[in-house]
C-alpha cells in the first residue's frame, strides 16, 4: 500500500475525524470501562502538538501521535486505522514515523498505552520491538491496561 504521511498536530481535521472514529471502535471494546479511557483521552486530545496522518491517494486511512510523557519519553497515543485498510502496514507505518520524529527531537524512548481488548494492537506492538511494562499513571492498577515500552535507536 502506497501511503503518504503527514506530520501535523491535533487540530487537523482528517486526524480529528479518524480519532472520532477509533472513540467509536474503543467505546464498543472497552465497554462498561470506557468513560475512565474516554476521559484521559479527551484531556490528552488538547495538547497533541505531534501527529501523523496517514492517506491512501487523499484519503485518510490511518493515525497515531505523541505527547511528551517524561523529559526523555513520549507516549504514543491515538493510533487508529480504518477498518477497511488494516492489515496493510498503515498502523506500523504510522507507528514508525511517530518514532522517527520523536527520535529527531531526541526523546530517548516511548510508552504507550493498549487495551486488552485489543489483541491486534499488542501483537503490532510487540512485533516492533515493544516490551511490556509496569503500567504507568493514570494506568497502573487497571486491569484491562497493558503498558509498553521502547527504547530509541
Amino acid at each position: 500500500m502506497m501511503l503518504r504521511l503527514l506530520r501535523t498536530d491535533s487540530d487537523n481535521l482528517d486526524f480529528l475525524r479518524l480519532v472520532r472514529l477509533l472513540d467509536a471502535d474503543l467505546a464498543v471494546r472497552d465497554g462498561a470501562e470506557h468513560a475512565f479511557y474516554a476521559q484521559l483521552n479527551r484531556a490528552a486530545m488538547a495538547h497533541l502538538r505531534h501527529a501523523v496522518v496517514a492517506y491512501q491517494h487523499d484519503e485518510p486511512v490511518a493515525c497515531g501521535a505523541f505527547k511528551e510523557y517524561a523529559p526523555d519519553l513520549v507516549e504514543i497515543k491515538r493510533i487508529f486505522v480504518q477498518p477497511a485498510f488494516r492489515g496493510l502496514g498503515a498502523a506500523r507505518a504510522v507507528l514508525a514515523e511517530l518514532e522517527q520524529w520523536a527520535s529527531e527531537l531526541a526523546y530517548a524512548g516511548y510508552v504507550l498505552e493498549t487495551g486488552q481488548s485489543q489483541p491486534e494492537a499488542i501483537r503490532l506492538y510487540e512485533s516492533s520491538g515493544y516490551q511490556r511494562t509496569p503500567n504507568f499513571g493514570p494506568y497502573a492498577g487497571v486491569a484491562n491496561s497493558v503498558c509498553l515500552r521502547k527504547n530509541a535507536g
